[in-house]
């Protein structure tokens, strides 16, 4: 007959076979919930997901959809079926972006090219206008001091030409100047005087007196070189003209542009007894000196 165990003996709370079985259970439980937790994937929440890594990390283009369906794998992840034709299709929708953004810089780029060059053929028509109304300014004027020296006695003695910016009067220097002097002859003092009686008439003008000389050296006791004299007949066909005329001194400007503006070949005698010469521009109104 079998012992009967004293109540001192007999432990409280359940067995220990027991305790373990319920651990073993609800680790199972936990298992089988997450199981179930990781293979139920809300659609719409998966589809924001994509959204918010296209729009950060500029992974997909467009960032608005994602990317394909597929099998799970673990972790939430999906396995793409047909991934190569999904790779094919994004990289296609990738150089079809990129063409169209090619295509639009291509527009933007001739459409900028052809506004520039509608810019420069406006400046250019522009600057050709002004050319043709200065040259026509330029020829009139020529025109009316032509008809000026011809009422006079000197009118063979003088050359006119013009350009668009000025009338130019060239005298010959040996008319004008002994060889190597500075000093104008006292026979050409009526033609200084009568050249200053027609600048007169163009007083509003800017006027420059410019000398000028063969290249034969020259060196004397009055001048070192060629630059000096013709330096010093500009000079001194300038303090005539104020001295004859009313004409404004700022109005008038010399300068000895030396053997450097030759008008002919400084190797025969002709050519350089032509470029001895004084030249007095007259500038029309529209020059760019008259600003």
């Amino acid at each position: 007959m079998a012992k009967k165990k004293k109540a001192e003996d007999i432990k409280p709370g359940s067995p220990a076979w027991m305790a373990t079985f319920s651990d073993l259970m609800n680790l199972l439980l936990c298992f089988f919930v997450l199981l179930f937790s990781m293979s139920s994937v809300d659609a719409a929440k998966y589809e924001e997901v994509v959204n918010s890594f296209a729009e950060t990390f500029s992974v997909f283009s467009g960032g608005g959809s994602s990317i394909g369906d597929g099998v799970m794998v673990s972790n939430g992840v999906s396995q793409l079926n047909n991934l190569s034709v999904l790779a094919n299709t994004m990289g296609k929708a990738q150089e079809g972006s990129e063409d169209n953004s090619e295509a639009d810089n291509n527009t933007d780029s001739t459409v900028s090219s052809d506004n520039a060059s509608g810019e420069e053929g406006t400046a250019e028509e522009v600057k050709e206008a002004l050319e043709e109304e200065q040259l026509k300014a330029s020829e009139q004027l020529a025109e009316e001091i032509e008809e000026a020296l011809e009422e006079t006695l000197y009118g063979k003695e003088i050359d006119i030409d013009f350009t668009s910016q000025y009338v130019s009067l060239t005298m010959n220097g040996a008319l004008l100047f002994d060889s190597g002097s500075a000093t104008i002859k006292k026979d050409s003092l009526p033609l200084v005087e009568q050249v200053g009686k027609i600048l007169e008439c163009y007083a509003p003008n800017v006027i420059e007196v410019e000398g000028h000389t063969d290249n034969v050296p020259i060196s004397n006791a009055n001048f070192a070189d060629n630059d000096e004299l013709s330096d010093a007949r500009a000079l001194s066909i300038f303090r005539n003209l104020l001295e004859m005329t009313n004409i404004d001194p700022a109005l008038i400007k010399h300068s000895g542009r030396g053997e450097y503006v030759p008008i002919a070949d400084n190797s025969t005698p002709e050519g350089r007894a032509k470029n001895r010469r004084v030249e007095i521009k007259i500038y029309n109104s529209l020059s760019d000196a008259a600003t």
